[in-house]
């Protein structure tokens, strides 16, 4: 399993476990201690594999996962970005 590979099996799951996470992408390479282009790698894949979103300020979060702070963000009228 390459480094791209095995990052992404990590940081998926602890997406999993923690739903609201929301990090950057030097956030997550720290957090992981990962090289800064395997992180952005992996994140990008989840990306692509819709598993995350990027914001449009740079942080990755879990797609499709709603908490009732975001849900109040969103009716406050922040329209359809997070």
């Amino acid at each position: 399993m390459s480094e791209v590979e095995q990052a992404l099996t990590r940081i998926e799951a602890e997406y999993r476990e923690m739903p609201d996470l929301r990090l950057t992408v030097w956030q997550a390479h720290r957090l992981w201690n990962l090289e800064s282009d395997v992180c952005e790698a992996a994140l990008n894949a989840l990306v692509t594999a819709r598993f995350l979103c990027r914001t449009h300020d740079g942080a990755y979060l879990r797609r499709g996962v709603s908490s009732p702070a975001r849900a109040g963000h969103r009716a406050r009228g922040a329209g359809a970005l997070i």
